[in-house]
């Protein structure tokens, strides 16, 4: 029979672990329900394997006698922290719980998060953030903002070294924004999140501005206009799916590589794709179309699809390994490269980059987007970005040129001359320092001017253009591209290349960091 003390001692411990998992009380579980809202539990237990969540400093308690805080007991100081699997990859977690003083940050509630982020690098895993919080504990005062500033601070370490992926499902405000701004990926719930670094009230104060939380901060507003985050989800739960997702398409960390998944060793493509791109370079279609014919079916899962739509990226599997893609796209500003789609892409090629994820490139652009807003806001800094970001890149490179390819453009889009490790040209491609129209007008000016039938005179210039530099052969012949490749080839092509470049070494120079445009 056990001794009546250990009975004791143990009934009183899971007295205390029972109260521990009432959160903030019924009443603020429900509340929180209402809103159409999972707690902080809830959370994680849809997001990770069943029965893996192991948590990790349940019973820490705030330490503040600031305003009678010593009077007043936080379950687990309002942030539940631990470790789980999804479909059995070992990641790291947090999730602040609204119901629980409005999920505000306090020290040891920072700590608690700072602890989870220095363990995750330690042990080499993915760390995920679910934020729903009110911001920082005012009570605590300085204590917070230390707290605030070790998370931004081990953020800023793990980048690059560990994939850090952000949850808004709640209010985030102030200083509490730039934690998910580091990081890697970061999904907002639509109507439940808000994003901003001032208040609607503040700024209606100093600026006289009339606007609600959602026009100033909601998903749609940061996955559309700011490019803030990533994915807009419609719920937690589908949140969490997406979190599943991005998962399986990426490492542990900066050592490692994503595992093979069961793909489709075929290298067939429907013949469809003959039809999707005209030979008049004018005429717009969908790059997702060709994206999903040549990819393992149903695998192309895209990154901020509702921001600067004229680029395309995401991630997608090709005989099973996991790739990222970025993709003019000609339906959107006929492909054209401008200030938000360099940063679009700019940023994506340096996380496939620093986890080992080779970087596939199709190419339609007619060039920068021209315009005294863009030149004005920096499209010479923004556009930098993109060259320097592919130039950066050490993972495998392929390029699929499908049409037009003109001036800095051509260039910035993974060219051989950025370090593109192959990069094949389908018949259809113009590769050129600008389009044969006002080429023929630059070139041959004069013959246009002095012709007694200028308009005939111009349309035989820009055909003789054409025919000289308006196509793949030129660049081909002088080594710049690898092949001109039938469409129907371009998986196949791209399976052989990824084949041969997966052990690919490129050591670059001794450095602290480069000095990206930023």
């Amino acid at each position: 029979m056990s001794d009546p003390k250990f009975l004791e001692k143990l009934e009183d411990y899971n007295k205390r672990l029972q109260k521990l998992y009432e959160c903030g009380g019924k009443d603020k579980i429900e509340k929180q329900h209402s809103n159409g809202k999972l707690t902080a539990r809830e959370r994680i237990e849809y997001l990770v394997d069943e029965g893996s969540f192991e948590e990790v400093d349940i019973f820490v308690k705030h330490r503040s006698t600031n305003f009678d805080l010593d009077k007043k007991q936080f379950p687990y100081d309002g942030v539940v922290t631990g470790f789980g699997k999804v479909n059995g990859k070992k990641i790291a977690i947090f999730s602040q719980d609204f119901t629980v003083q409005g999920g505000s940050l306090g020290e040891m509630h920072a700590k608690k998060i700072i602890k989870i982020q220095d363990l995750a690098m330690k042990y080499g895993m993915p760390i995920v953030g679910i934020n729903d919080s009110g911001g920082a504990r005012i009570q605590e005062g300085v204590d917070a903002l230390y707290g605030y500033g070790g998370i931004f601070y081990r953020n800023t370490l793990a980048s690059g070294v560990i994939p850090q992926i952000t949850v808004i499902s709640g209010p985030c405000a102030g200083g509490a924004v730039y934690s998910p701004a580091i990081t890697d990926f970061t999904i907002m719930v639509d109507k439940t999140s808000q994003m901003f670094i001032t208040g609607p009230k503040v700024i209606k104060s100093v600026t006289n501005e009339d606007v609600d939380g959602e026009s100033l901060g909601g998903a749609s507003v940061h996955n559309s206009k700011s490019g803030v985050a990533h994915l807009k989800a419609s719920d937690d739960k589908q949140a969490m799916e997406y979190v599943k997702k991005l998962l399986s398409y990426i490492p542990s960390n900066n050592l490692e590589t994503v595992p093979d998944d069961d793909g489709d060793f075929s290298f067939e493509i429907d013949k469809k794709i003959y039809d999707i791109v005209s030979p008049d370079p004018k005429k717009a279609y969908d790059i997702k179309e060709l994206i999903g014919l040549i990819f393992d079916e149903g695998t192309f899962f895209e990154i901020q699809p509702d921001y600067a739509k004229n680029i395309v990226v995401g991630f997608a599997r090709i005989s099973g390994k996991s790739v990222g893609i970025i993709a003019n796209q000609p339906k959107q500003l006929a492909g054209s490269l401008d200030i938000n789609a360099s940063d679009k892409a700019s940023r994506f090629i340096r996380f496939c980059d620093a986890f080992n994820i080779p970087i596939i490139t199709f190419v339609d652009t007619p060039g920068y987007l021209p315009g005294v807003g863009q030149e004005h806001d920096g499209i010479i800094r923004h556009g930098a970005k993109l060259l320097f970001a592919y130039s950066e890149s050490t993972v495998p490179k392929v390029t699929v040129i499908i049409r037009k390819a003109y001036g800095g453009a051509y260039i910035a889009m993974a060219s051989q001359h950025l370090g593109s490790d192959f990069v094949f040209a389908w018949p259809t491609a113009e590769i050129a320092v600008m389009g044969p129209d006002g080429a023929a007008n630059i070139i041959f000016a004069k013959d246009i001017e002095n012709s007694k039938e200028p308009e005939t005179t111009r349309k035989e210039k820009i055909e003789e253009y054409k025919k000289q530099f308006a196509n793949p052969y030129e660049a081909a012949a002088k080594g710049y591209i690898e092949d001109v490749i039938d469409p129907a080839a371009t998986r196949a092509k791209i399976a052989m290349a990824l084949d041969v470049s997966k052990n690919k070494a490129e050591p670059r120079p001794a450095k602290k960091h480069g000095n990206i445009p930023l």
